[in-house]
């Protein structure tokens, strides 16, 4: 018998990315969910493990992005957004960012590597754009609470005053 130890097999730390992507909207609305898919499909195929996700969603972009489109710039004022989040081995990201790329229903796309804080703190973007919207209120009420408040105040200073000239 050999005293001669086996090197451990070499266990490849899987790394954690998000693929960030807007779909043209030109696509049909149900047709988002099969490029969706299609995205999700390149990801798995090449060694990809997929661990959160936000469904694309139309929404009205910031700028416009003008884009090569079926032979001639277009400008595009709307899009589908959404995210895929997922683990591989850091030498498949080169064949995935290479398959997502030829998705030619994608509008504009980014791949980044997450930090472990990013990964634990998921930011949803769909539920923060429908939590920041403008509520509207009734501003006859707010005027009127307002000027309640202010008159108590005045009222509590002019006793607070009557009471010191008392008191001297």
């Amino acid at each position: 018998m050999s005293n001669t130890k086996m090197p451990a097999a070499e266990a490849k730390e899987l790394i954690s990315y998000e693929f960030a992507f807007h779909v043209l909207p030109t696509v049909a609305e149900g047709e988002v969910t099969r490029v969706f898919d299609t995205i999700k499909a390149h990801i798995t195929k090449n060694g990809g493990e997929l661990f959160d996700e936000e469904a694309p969603e139309r929404f009205d972009l910031a700028y416009d992005i003008v884009k090569h489109y079926e032979g001639r710039n277009r400008k595009f004022s709307s899009a589908y957004f959404g995210w895929v989040r997922f683990k591989t081995d850091p030498a498949q990201i080169d064949a995935i960012a290479d398959e997502l790329k030829g998705v030619k229903e994608i509008l504009r796309h980014l791949l980044i590597k997450m930090t472990r804080l990013e990964e634990e703190n998921p930011f949803r973007f769909h539920e923060s754009v429908i939590s920041t919207r403008v509520v509207n209120i009734d501003l006859d009420e707010e005027v009127e609470a307002v000027e309640g408040a202010v008159s108590e105040e005045e009222a509590e200073t002019t006793e607070d005053g009557e009471e010191e000239k008392a008191a001297v």
